[in-house]
């Protein structure tokens, strides 16, 4: 008996001394756990006899009680300190200003893009997407290059393979198109392109494009014309002209560069935004459209062109270094 009350004595002076809720844990495994102190006493009974048994049983239970008791009630006290001292630490002052929280927002170029898809879908045009790893022979032989021209030399085409490249331009789509559709066909595609550039102030070797193009029964330059005036005002505003020059791209004939005036955006002068024309017929015969019945326009321009004129930008590289200072300005415009 006298080796319970010393046992339930030395515990009760480990539970005041205890300073938190982990030590008196720790405490009550020592005496009160499956092999603790004042439990394992249990294990004499079988060396008592059978008068000794009760007193011996009922006072290792009382030392069980009492030990239990005073953990509870300490662990009651240590744990309103501990709250107290969490909650001083984890308090928050309602009355400071909230921080402002950072979120993400489209980048120009994707505004501009998701912009051109809105204008020339609702002109009728169907979006298609076409590989950025391309079968030289839609990049090129498709749309009637000769086999001398300087497009197709190393200098400024990226080659994976003799017949694959990355496509150096969008308008590469139209000859998987003619390959699976017949016309009508009013189509174009937003897409990256690629060529052997250096890079600088208004050159890079990745760039954005947008192709159109329109086959039907006697498709002219008016049609042409109609649609690049419709297409700038949409992108530029209404007070926006477009002005046609000669020019040779192997795919059109005859092929024009067009250009665009706004007295708001370039004090009245005439920018160039792309080229285009009507179809070459050597494409069509090529892809079994008849051009004595059928004919075309196809126009195309950089995406990143857009934007440049509309914002005053004046360095292609901005738009893909990732720097906020600069891409954080066209917070908040819309689509």
């Amino acid at each position: 008996m006298e080796n319970v009350g010393s046992l339930v004595l030395a515990a009760q002076d480990e539970i005041t001394a205890a300073a938190s809720t982990a030590d008196l844990k720790q405490i009550e495994i020592k005496y009160l756990g499956k092999n603790g102190l004042i439990t394992s006493l249990m294990r004499q009974m079988g060396s008592l006899s059978a008068e000794e048994k009760p007193a011996f049983g009922a006072a290792v239970n009382t030392a069980k009680a009492t030990v239990q008791e005073s953990i509870d009630n300490r662990f009651s006290a240590l744990r309103d300190v501990e709250l107290a001292h969490r909650f001083e630490a984890e308090k928050i002052d309602v009355t400071m200003p909230g921080r402002q929280t950072r979120v993400g927002y489209a980048h120009i170029l994707h505004l501009t893009t998701l912009k051109i898809k809105r204008v020339l879908g609702g002109l009728g045009f169907r979006y298609e997407e076409g590989p950025e790893l391309e079968d030289f022979k839609y990049n090129f032989d498709a749309l009637n290059y000769p086999p001398d021209h300087p497009a197709m030399d190393d200098q400024d085409t990226f080659y994976v393979a003799d017949d694959l490249v990355l496509r150096t331009q969008c308008t590469a789509l139209q000859g998987r198109i003619f390959a699976q559709e017949k016309p009508p066909l009013r189509v174009f595609t937003v897409g990256r392109t690629f060529r052997n550039e250096a890079v600088d102030r208004t050159h890079n070797h990745t760039f954005h494009q947008v192709d159109c193009f329109m086959i039907d029964e006697n498709v002219s330059m008016a049609h042409l014309k109609g649609t690049l005036g419709t297409f700038a005002r949409a992108m530029f505003g209404p007070e926006v002209k477009v002005r046609f020059r000669p020019d040779f791209f192997p795919f059109v004939e005859p092929g024009v560069d067009y250009a665009i005036s706004s007295p708001k955006l370039f004090n009245g002068r005439w920018v160039e935004l792309g080229g285009a024309g009507l179809i070459h017929p050597n494409i069509l015969e090529a892809n079994g459209i008849d051009p004595q019945k059928y004919s075309g326009f196809a126009f195309g321009l950089g995406v990143e062109r857009i934007p440049m004129m509309a914002y005053g930008v004046d360095d292609l590289r901005l738009f893909l270094e990732n720097d906020l200072r600069f891409l954080s300005q066209f917070q908040g415009i819309a689509a």
